[in-house]
């Protein structure tokens, strides 16, 4: 029975090649794309599924709420672990760490030096506790008793000591900042599934008390929330979320500032589940390289696969009630020896399953090469291989089913209600047909297509907008290098800038701090007062020497500029004078602000610009000097204005910063960074979903019109005698061209 299926099924298919080519290519496009979206979702919803109790583990997060909005930080101030560990049952784990972005590490015996280390954390027992690890060397039991202790991951040993065993690596020693020395007392395995917690190297927390993050340790305070400051904790089986979630308010409200209420801001600590901090837009993870997954995307995602699919399966429902008549005598014939209706929809579930198969092979060839194509804008962990997973293969072949059912159950119900004696008297087209079915869903497949053409345009249009508008200052041809931060020598930096300033190919220079639009942030509490209010804020401010406003092309609307680089003045932005109540600049001239119980006068009113992207509002912002320079200074990067006349030498005048650079700083990296790439890396998530969105319209409007295809070529050759008879009558090619399109005209405008 399942061979004469089978040879029946290849014979039909073989006999309309085309409209299986059609339903092939159609069904195909669908599943690639199902494929590789559901190989996106797939891995961003699998990240920390692995770990032991993984339902029980929580990331302890703050939020900031002030007059202004709600601010989110995944740090927590360093006393509230203790508190938690001393006070709050139900916890059956509080595991702090603290990140740390050391300079490099020797090889106390080879001296051989390693720069940059990522991925380090001050970590005690109890985070491996938390977290389990395969140990391959030492164990979790002997660690962390004194301080210079580190445990590596088996990566980071190998890369440390490639000329020993694992077990050989204890023992030895390893030096931080040249300052740090510790010895090596454990190895653990890497996680092999994936996962946002990516620590390498973990020192004993004991060695943070007096080393490298003394500072953050000894000055720990419930008033200071750092992000280096996490705080990981295991509830217990039987504690209740709620309570845990009270105590942390409870604990909140004790602790909270006096200064900060008084600036009307609130701070809460939030539990924030394991399986979330892949998802989370309001805190980051540890990889800053990796993007963010976001569930909206994601669930988007999974409506273009949808969409493309169904579009597949529409090609196949159309196509396949088309060429009903061609197989009513094969069904009355078959009715009449026998056949019962169900043998009849099996068989041609069977075909549609067959055809299915097909394209879900050549799918996979498509699959691989879409995988290709946007390997520039998926995680790199998303490739070929998850197909072979278990889950990811039962997946396939259910939506391998499930395609089956939705393209092939309805005409096979079709298909097996022919009656053998009306086929028999030519009467198997029943009155109506199904062609308006078929005109149902061909409006649906090109309202699909145009909802995606102008998705795609719309979207164009607002990325190019965002990549074109003024952002109120200059960004072309302006460059900014970082001076490295554990070298805070100013005179080395006044030094580099003077050289560079003597290039010809270099118009302007300025030594500040941040440039005004970029991913970082300094802001303060100030409090502005006169005779008649009293307003208190917080305020960003952008520090910078007295070319740097020219550099930018920021205006000054009224009042000056600071009289030099260090005097206690401020120059504040249009944002910062109507939320003081100023109608003009003028108004705002010889005011004062106070902070840190400093009066600061207000010198200059500065024109608005996007701190950000044009997606976020102008803040309040102030411009200033290098007010601590006696202690600490904050010019640590310098401002270029390349010469456009000559850009061709651009790349010759970076090698030539970089000379001088590396004379300064011989053992830094150097990185130059161009405003327009900043202004570009706001709108990533944008040019990405431009980018999938036109491959969605591309493939959608490709399925449709092989339908339409497949149903202009069934008309066509259904009418071939009307044809003939209107061409003896005289009709032109043009009148047939219309007659023949008319109605598919119509439908496609009607979904339009």
């Amino acid at each position: 029975m399942l061979k004469n299926y089978l040879k029946i099924a290849w014979r039909s298919i073989w006999k309309h090649k085309l409209f299986s080519t059609i339903n092939s290519i159609g069904l195909a496009i669908g599943l690639s794309a199902s494929f590789v979206i559901g190989a996106m979702i797939y891995y961003d919803l699998t990240f920390d599924k692995f770990h032991p109790d993984s339902e029980h583990i929580y990331r302890i997060t703050t939020e900031f709420t002030t007059p202004e909005g709600k601010f989110y930080n995944p740090g927590v101030t360093v006393p509230l672990a203790e508190k938690l560990k001393n006070d709050t049952p139900g916890l059956k784990e509080v595991a702090p760490v603290f990140t740390s972005y050391p300079l490099h590490v020797k090889n106390a015996t080879t001296e051989k030096l390693f720069k940059n280390p990522e991925f380090v954390v001050y970590a005690d027992k109890e985070y491996f506790n938390n977290f389990e690890y395969e140990w391959l060397a030492g164990s979790k039991e002997v660690i962390f008793n004194n301080p210079n202790e580190v445990v590596l991951s088996e990566n980071r040993a190998r890369k440390y000591f490639p000329e020993k065993q694992l077990n050989e690596i204890i023992g030895s020693a390893l030096i931080y900042n040249d300052t740090i020395p510790v010895s090596v007392t454990g190895i653990v395995a890497n996680f092999k599934q994936r996962t946002d917690i990516v620590f390498e190297e973990f020192i004993s927390m004991k060695t943070a008390d007096n080393k490298d993050m003394s500072n953050l340790v000894e000055n720990a305070g419930w008033g200071n929330t750092s992000s280096a400051s996490q705080l990981f904790v295991k509830l217990s089986e039987k504690t209740n979320l709620v309570t845990i979630r009270s105590e942390l308010g409870k604990i909140a409200k004790e602790f909270a500032d006096p200064e900060t209420i008084s600036y009307d801001q609130t701070r809460k600590f939030h539990l924030q589940p394991l399986s979330e901090l892949h998802f989370d837009p309001n805190y980051y993870t540890f990889d800053f390289d990796s993007g963010r997954a976001s569930k909206p995307v994601l669930i988007s995602l999974g409506f273009i696969a949808l969409f493309l699919l169904l579009l597949g399966c529409i090609n196949f429902i159309n196509l396949n009630t088309a060429q009903a008549t061609q197989r009513a005598k094969e069904i009355g014939i078959r009715k009449t020896l026998g056949s019962s209706k169900k043998q009849l929809i099996f068989q041609f579930l069977g075909e549609t399953f067959f055809l299915t198969l097909f394209a879900a092979v050549l799918s996979f060839f498509l699959s691989f090469w879409l995988l290709k194509i946007f390997s520039d804008f998926i995680p790199e962990g998303i490739s070929f291989q998850l197909f072979k997973e278990p889950m990811v293969i039962i997946s396939i072949l259910l939506l391998l089913i499930i395609v089956t059912f939705l393209s092939g159950f309805y005409p096979a119900m079709v298909l097996s209600q022919f009656r053998p004696a009306s086929v028999l008297k030519s009467q198997f087209l029943r009155k109506g047909d199904k062609s308006s079915l078929r005109k149902y869903l061909t409006v649906f497949q090109f309202v699909i297509a145009q909802i995606f053409i102008i998705g795609t345009l719309l979207v164009g249009k607002q990325l190019n907008y965002l990549m074109s508008k003024d952002m109120g200052i200059k960004t072309d041809a302006i460059v900014h290098i970082r001076t490295p931060w554990q070298t805070p020598s100013l005179d080395k930096r006044i030094r580099l800038e003077e050289e560079i300033r003597n290039l010809p190919q270099v118009a302007k220079t300025s030594l500040s701090s941040n440039p005004p639009a970029s991913f970082s942030t300094n802001s303060s509490h100030v409090t502005f007062f006169d005779d008649e209010k009293e307003v208190k804020t917080e305020l960003q401010f952008l520090y910078g020497d007295k070319n740097y406003l020219d550099l930018y092309d920021i205006d000054i609307l009224s009042g000056r500029k600071q009289l030099n680089d260090t005097i206690q003045e401020i120059v504040i932005n249009e944002s910062y004078m109507k939320l003081l109540g100023f109608k003009t600049p003028e108004n705002a001239i010889g005011k004062t602000i106070k902070m840190s119980d400093k009066i600061i006068p207000i010198v200059g009113v500065m024109e608005d610009f996007n701190q950000r992207s044009l997606k976020s509002r102008i803040e309040p912002m102030a411009f200033a000097g290098d007010w601590y320079r006696e202690k600490f200074s904050r010019f640590n990067t310098l401002h270029l204005a390349l010469s456009k006349e000559n850009s061709e030498k651009w790349s010759e005048t970076i090698g030539e910063i970089e000379s001088v650079y590396k004379s300064i700083y011989p053992d830094a990296d150097f990185t130059v960074t161009f405003m327009d790439d900043m202004i570009k890396r706001f709108y990533e998530q944008e040019r990405k979903t431009a980018v999938l969105l036109n491959w969605a319209t591309g493939l959608s409007i490709l399925i449709s019109c092989l339908g339409l295809l497949g149903l202009v070529i069934h008309t066509t050759e259904r009418r071939t005698k009307e044809i003939g008879i209107r061409k003896v009558l005289g009709a032109s090619v043009l009148q047939l061209n219309v007659l023949l399109s008319s109605e598919f005209l119509k439908l496609v405008g009607i979904a339009f």
